[in-house]
């Protein structure tokens, strides 16, 4: 029913009456009546009542698209929608498009205006080999007097990015011509303060994006990963300078699978042999190196190169870290840090930390204790099982759709025979350094001190996703750490005896007990499937959603970057807040890859339990 109304005179009223707290939202903690009369203007008596938080909160947000808008007409069927049918539809309709990006002269603004841009100059960063792109740029900054434009070096060095960690930056991705004129390639970005493309985030947001109608921009952070590893020489962490020594979880494979296979226009057979092309690329160049990411027992780890103190975290988040190096030095903390970070002051010990740190923020888990200043010396559980996948795509996709013959850039014939010894080799040794046949678990492995560090982390059931165990071990792993973790709103990313205690010198880690990502749910549920666990996928689907559904009904839709499971609460309490919970009125993004484990869990959700994801019956009562 479309209602004619007094937009702006209903919102100030709605709100007057039900926003009790004032932070222009409507949620459980507010303490209004919980009713609001809607009366059409269209010369009918038609009337409406709209009750309780969920549908007045509906009734708030529409309110302010129609004002957007400049309609006077609202449609009652979007405040009376099912949850899971409305957070489905602003997802699909709003939240992609609220989080896209594009590095161009019509998206500059809204990439380079955030609030990690403190400087009144903002810089692009355009890689030496791209000529074209920094013709281009220059002709903006030409236009724009607070925007420089600046090439990189031919090589790119830690100590080069180093020196400009005064100045930060932008870094540039593909331009593409369209009409005759360059624009950006777009992205999305996962939302809040993270306001440019990050690795695994692209990964996990396009399995979401594959789902709907916005497939082609799956596509697009595809041809900007192929960008990155062209022009910087691997996957970014995210494309600023500070992140020009680190890569990223790779998912490469993983993603130009999917595109191709989803059959996304333009990503036609050319396309998938240009991708493939560059993916081999990045696993030998960023990968196989040994003595850098590839360890002497053949295994993986990650290894970020920059120095010293990473320039991107929030003041005090080291505060423990440096406190008592700081009380040695007899200097207040703050002035210790700022001493270290301009180098100002040496110390070795801090340097060998922050190479793990940096590590951690390669690795994606930043941060967590079972990464603490060891991150560069692991063989991580999740790293190996995803390079097993890159060379078990590869596998396929030159057997499947190369005529088993490949050819690399470099001269190099591939064929699926290669792939598979590789694959095969590392199952191997991730059988003999990972796998604890006593605790029947996967364990990261330490290098340097040559044994495996016993912490129980969502990580380790990785390998599931990857189809790494043979059905006895699946069997035996699924039964033995799937209980370990499993929480009343979906897999916690550790467990809380492997966490330790927390302390005001041991503050929480956000990757560990009791937060919830959505990586690790995607991952285990796709995992479980592979193996046929059917009952217990579906539990932790269900599980999840819940959890996202209750919060956005109590909450005005919020959709945050995680969870504290245990609870099942977007309030959580650790390093960083949470990103997607400040908003006014209506979120406009949601969070990236939050939006993505949404989509997908509702995708592979059997219809039998959404009636009850949508009267929010409790897990307890479903599966206890």
């Amino acid at each position: 029913m479309q209602l004619k109304l007094d937009i702006e005179k209903t919102l100030v009223a709605l709100l007057q009456q039900e926003d009790t707290d004032g932070d222009k939202r409507i949620t459980i903690e507010d303490k209004g009546p919980q009713q609001y009369l809607l009366k059409d203007l269209n010369g009918t008596s038609t009337e409406v009542t709209i009750n309780g938080t969920y549908y007045l909160s509906n009734l708030l947000q529409e309110l302010i698209i129609a004002k957007e808008k400049k309609a006077s007409y609202i449609n009652t069927k979007h405040i009376f929608e099912k949850p899971i049918d409305r957070f489905k539809r602003m997802i699909e309709d709003y939240y992609w498009e609220g989080l896209t990006r594009s590095i161009d002269k019509a998206g500059l603004h809204q990439i380079l205006t955030d609030e990690k841009s403190s400087s009144t100059k903002q810089r692009i960063y355009v890689p030496h080999s791209d000529e074209r792109a920094f013709k281009y740029y220059k002709t903006l900054e030409d236009a724009l007097p607070y925007l420089e434009i600046i090439k990189l070096p031919k090589e790119i060095t830690p100590t080069y990015v180093l020196s400009i960690n005064d100045k930060p930056g932008i870094l540039a991705l593909k331009l593409q011509e369209v009409d005759g004129e360059l624009k950006g390639v777009p992205f999305a970005v996962p939302g809040g303060r993270f306001n440019e493309m990050y690795g695994w985030d692209s990964y996990f947001e396009s399995i979401g994006l594959l789902l709907g109608p916005k497939k082609d921009l799956a596509k697009s952070m595809a041809d900007n990963f192929q960008y990155e590893i062209e022009h910087y020489g691997k996957i970014l962490n995210a494309n600023r300078t500070y992140y020009l020594t680190r890569t990223q979880p790779p998912f490469y494979s993983s993603l130009i699978r999917e595109v191709f296979e989803q059959k996304v226009k333009g990503a036609d057979q050319g396309w998938l042999k240009s991708h493939l092309t560059t993916a081999i690329k990045e696993y030998e160049t960023v990968w196989m190196v040994l003595g850098k990411r590839l360890t002497k027992n053949g295994l993986n780890r990650y290894l970020a190169e920059g120095i010293g103190l990473p320039p991107e975290v929030e003041e005090g988040h080291y505060n423990a870290v440096l406190k008592p190096y700081a009380k040695a030095a007899k200097l207040s903390i703050k002035a210790y840090e700022k001493a270290y970070f301009k180098r100002e002051l040496k110390n070795t010990e801090l340097d060998t930390y922050f190479i793990h740190d940096r590590s951690v923020r390669e690795n994606g888990h930043d941060t967590s204790y079972r990464l603490e200043n060891r991150c560069a010396h692991l063989n991580s559980v999740e790293l190996n099982s995803f390079l097993y996948k890159y060379e078990k795509d590869f596998e396929y996709l030159i057997k499947t759709y190369c005529d088993d013959s490949y050819i690399s850039d470099t001269g190099k014939l591939y064929d699926s025979t290669y792939w598979n010894k590789k694959a095969s080799t590392r199952k191997s040794l991730m059988q003999k350094y990972l796998w604890n046949a006593h605790d029947r678990i996967f364990y990261d492995y330490d290098i340097v001190d040559k044994k495996q560090v016993p912490f129980v982390a969502a990580t380790s059931l990785i390998p599931l996703w990857a189809g790494i165990p043979d059905m006895k071990t699946a069997n035996v792993l699924v039964k033995n750490t799937l209980p370990k973790l499993t929480c009343l709103g979906g897999i916690a990313g550790s467990t809380e005896a492997s966490r330790g205690e927390i302390s005001k010198d041991r503050p929480a880690r956000q990757w560990d007990f009791p937060n919830g990502w959505a990586p690790h749910q995607m991952m285990i549920w796709k995992g479980l499937l592979n193996y046929n666990f059917e009952k217990e996928a579906h539990e932790l689907i269900y599980r999840w959603l819940w959890m996202i559904t209750k919060n956005a009904v109590d909450y005005n839709g919020t959709i945050p970057e995680k969870y504290d499971v245990v609870t099942a609460t977007h309030k959580v309490f650790a390093e960083y807040g949470n990103v997607g919970t400040d908003f006014e009125y209506i979120t406009r993004e949601g969070f990236g890859w939050m939006n993505a484990s949404y989509l997908y869990g509702l995708s592979i959700l059997p219809d039998t339990f959404k009636d009850s994801l949508n009267e929010l019956i409790h897990p307890d009562e479903l599966f206890n």
